[in-house]
């Protein structure tokens, strides 16, 4: 079956099959996260973006292989419930935005800034500061090489608008401004969109919203 995207708490993942990489959604916790477990076909070197909750799902569907990472786009704490867990099971290196990091009570071990690559396998990632939804979220783009961009957006970035700014204007100008110019000016319409919570979009399908979600300022 094709890739959708659409994943529910206690039912399957959904794996969006690359031709260097396999991204696997899963949906866990009650406030329904998305977890994504990225595997290079190469090298079989798995790297999971956001250890949100459920620790024996997420060990599941990591399976024998292990992770030789853990990506936490930000502090917020629906988005590191089962971290120490998946950490100790596994053993992987903690990645998170610098100015989230004192945010969670997992160390990170490696902070991250705008423009850093991360590597795992013959993969690599482009980190994107986004700030606005917390100072330190970050985004990560894999720029295919045999098709479009793909872009993982944590809570920054959701078919229909930005993440939550919790009615602060200074807030909504910094995260609109961050998706503008770091994803928006810089990736094409075809570029996946995989945001922290719900279903996939694109970059095309929102890029004509931007004029919208600026004047109702969220």
């Amino acid at each position: 079956m094709s890739y959708t995207g659409n994943v529910t708490v206690g039912g399957p993942a959904d794996a969006h099959e690359l031709a260097r990489l396999i991204i696997s959604k899963a949906a866990v916790g009650p406030m329904n996260n998305n977890a994504y477990l990225l595997r290079c076909r190469a090298t079989g070197t798995q790297l999971l973006v956001d250890a949100a909750a459920e620790p024996a799902t997420l060990l599941e569907l990591i399976g024998d292989d292990g992770i030789t990472a853990v990506v936490t786009t930000h502090r917020h704490g629906d988005h590191w419930g089962a971290l120490a867990e998946v950490v100790a099971a596994t053993g992987a290196t903690t990645y998170a935005g610098r100015p989230d990091t004192e945010g969670i009570p997992v160390p990170t071990d490696v902070p991250l800034d705008d423009g850093d690559t991360l590597t795992f396998g013959d993969i690599e990632l482009t980190v994107r500061r986004l700030t606005g939804h917390t100072p330190g979220s970050v985004a990560l783009v894999y720029d295919d090489p045999d098709g479009h961009p793909h872009l993982f957006t944590g809570d920054s970035l959701f078919p229909g608008g930005v993440g939550n700014t919790h009615g602060d204007p200074a807030a909504f100008a910094a995260l609109l401004h961050d998706v503008e110019t770091r994803l928006f000016a810089t990736l094409p319409d075809e570029t996946w969109v995989y945001p922290g919570h719900g279903a996939d979009t694109t970059l095309g399908a929102e890029r004509p919203q931007l004029p919208a979600w600026r004047e109702r300022g969220w």
